[in-house]
């Protein structure tokens, strides 16, 4: 379905349900009415600010970036700044759609093939056991704005111990003093005007979403009572509670397409070609130079050259596949592949997730939780979105909150090893999230249909940087079969052991004193394969936490960035892919390790530091 459908979709649900309402409740739903034609008209505006698709395409561009997710559309703006350099931007997916940055609908599009790539993992012992088939889903955006219009659009920085982390292990100029004013460059921070640390001025407009429940509230009273300070988790002191920053402007999702790529559409340098799915990088075999790309439109395949640079940013477990078709990778997978190897590296190693556990249910005696069908049902809350932009329809997917907090097993006080992600709603609050998560239908309906329509709210524990690691590696030689990922989490006990101690510190935050108004409990009913241990003892929660893996979509780490002394590095501090020149790898891939953040934010950097570097590279040359 494309954007003008969808747009009238939306306007025709809303205006049958404002007769419904009229019909039932006898209210005068005008307000209602005027909502619709202000959707239909914000959605024709939408379809008409996306980038047109280029055709004819020219024989030859200076850059050519491949991937319009996150740092795609960074890079697209900052490189086409320069009206001397031409750039084609390639994207495998489809328009962004007006409907697609309503907050509260965020697990909707991880459903539809049109815009999630569907990737999931290999069946393994350790992890995911309750979810289909034993594999977990990991949804990627195939849309312009990649995963930024999946997310749930919390923005974190990460601790500056990371990046001194990432600058000691071989990488000058990542550490926490180098990246600070990257971060500060594309950020508009609505909350905190603190401008030597928070940037005020960016494309990236970063606010509190513009409402939020009184459960939330009791989440922060409760770090209060534990000792813990509310505070800007992206400024000095990570340790702490507030509620979510995230990538939002007027109450609605702003993705890096929205943010980065709309502005910047009608410059006559920059060229989008949409719906092109990328099969290899052309490298020159004499020279070692990546000179082009190879890609299918509409089953065609097509060549187009690069003068400058090649630049992957297909995200974690896109750029793997395409530099291992192009013959850079691991020199015995290739063979295995039949496919000729030009670099042997360590592509594809490395793989790295923060992982949590969604069997923190609490139920509560008050009706102040977010239930998507009470929600989408109220005309009152429909317009205060559609005609203001206000209200719970503002909640990205029902987060509100957010902790980082330490473990007993953590080493630095400043350096937390776990964090507390507050909904306001529960498994059963939206009917997709079961089916996003992939929960076993007999799971569900055991455990979970019993408390449908019932209102209560969920803490996720995060483990923040877990010891076990995964690969991505290719199915088969045809580019367009997706990658086996194999994914070995928790494969390393002492992360179940950190998670465990996640949940324990989740049980004791809604036990504190802020919830007891809403006679909250945690919800019993145990989960069918853990019925053997005593329901909420440490072995019961360390079945469960193997049951019910749930990966927060932030793959990182499989073209990893360092030094030519590290055997594992594939790409050079700068970014350039070894023994390959002219490409480059600009995406999550480049991570050694995953911050301690939802990695949207720390990609966004990525690609503003980058920018630099290939600006610097070619002005030099010039």
């Amino acid at each position: 379905m494309d954007v003008r459908n969808q747009t009238w979709l939306l306007a025709w649900v809303l205006i049958l349900l404002s007769c419904l309402l009229q019909t039932t409740t006898g209210q005068s739903h005008m307000g209602l009415f005027e909502a619709t034609i202000e959707a239909v008209s914000e959605g024709t505006r939408f379809m008409n600010s996306n980038p047109r698709d280029a055709e004819p395409l020219r024989r030859k561009y200076d850059f050519i970036i491949v991937g319009a997710g996150t740092a795609g559309c960074l890079l697209a703006n900052r490189l086409s700044a320069d009206p001397t350099h031409t750039v084609l931007l390639i994207e495998a997916g489809r328009d962004e759609s007006f409907i697609m940055d309503v907050p509260i609908l965020a697990n909707f599009f991880q459903l539809t093939p049109e815009t999630n790539w569907g990737h999931k993992t290999m069946k393994q012992d350790t992890a995911c056991l309750g979810l289909k088939n034993k594999q977990c889903k990991l949804p990627r955006g195939k849309v312009l704005g990649g995963s930024s219009v999946l997310n749930y659009m919390i923005y974190t920085r990460g601790n500056k111990i990371d990046y001194d982390r990432w600058r000691d292990m071989g990488n000058p100029g990542w550490g926490y003093d180098d990246i600070m004013p990257y971060f500060r460059r594309l950020e508009d921070v609505q909350i905190y005007r603190n401008f030597s640390i928070r940037g005020t001025a960016g494309p990236l407009t970063i606010t509190h979403p513009p409402w939020h429940t009184p459960l939330a509230e009791s989440f922060l009273e409760a770090g209060k009572e534990m000792g813990y300070n509310i505070v800007d988790y992206n400024g000095e002191r990570q340790l702490g509670f507030q509620f979510i920053e995230a990538t939002m402007r007027n109450g609605t999702r702003l993705s890096s397409n929205r943010a980065f790529l709309m502005p910047v559409r009608d410059r006559p340098n920059l060229h989008v070609k949409k719906f092109a799915m990328v099969r290899r990088v052309i490298i020159d075999a004499k020279s070692m130079r990546a000179i082009g790309v190879e890609f299918i439109k509409e089953g065609k395949a097509q060549k187009v050259l690069a003068d400058k640079e090649v630049i992957l940013s297909a995200g974690a477990l896109g750029t793997p596949p395409i530099l291992m078709h192009s013959g850079i990778g691991p020199a015995d997978h290739l063979r295995s592949m039949g496919i000729p190897v030009l670099q042997d590296l360590k592509v594809g190693y490395n793989l790295q997730d923060h992982l949590s556990v969604p069997a923190l249910t609490f139920l509560i005696d008050k009706e102040v939780s977010i239930i998507n069908e009470r929600i989408l049902d109220n005309a009152k809350m429909i317009i205060e979105f559609m005609a203001y932009h206000q209200g719970p329809i503002t909640v990205p997917g029902g987060v509100e909150a957010i902790s980082f907090m330490n473990s007993k097993y953590s080493n630095n006080t400043e350096y937390p090893d776990i964090e507390l992600l507050f909904a306001a709603g529960s498994m059963t609050s939206d009917p997709t999230l079961h089916a996003c998560l992939g929960l076993q239908q007999g799971i569900y309906n055991e455990v979970y249909k019993p408390i449908e329509r019932k209102d209560g709210f969920t803490i996720f524990p995060l483990i923040m940087r877990p010891k076990s690691q995964g690969r991505v590696m290719l199915r088969s030689r045809d580019p367009m079969k997706l990658p086996l990922i194999q994914h070995n989490y928790l494969m390393d006990d002492s992360d179940v052991e950190i998670l465990l101690e996640g949940v324990k510190t989740a049980i004791k935050v809604a036990e504190s004193e802020p919830f007891k108004q809403y006679n909250t409990r945690l919800h019993n009913i145990p989960i069918p394969a853990c019925k053997r241990f005593t329901f909420n003892s440490d072995d019961y929660w360390r079945c469960t936490i193997r049951q019910l893996t749930m990966t927060f979509y932030h793959q990182c780490g499989t073209a990893k960035m360092g030094p030519a002394t590290d055997p594992d590095a594939v790409v050079d501090p700068e970014l350039r892919v070894y023994g390959v020149k002219g490409l480059r790898v600009v995406d999550a891939s480049i991570m050694p390790f995953v911050p301690t953040a939802h990695t949207n934010g720390p990609v966004y950097m990525i690609a503003e530091k980058a920018s630099d570097m290939i600006r610097n590279t070619w002005r030099t040359r010039m």
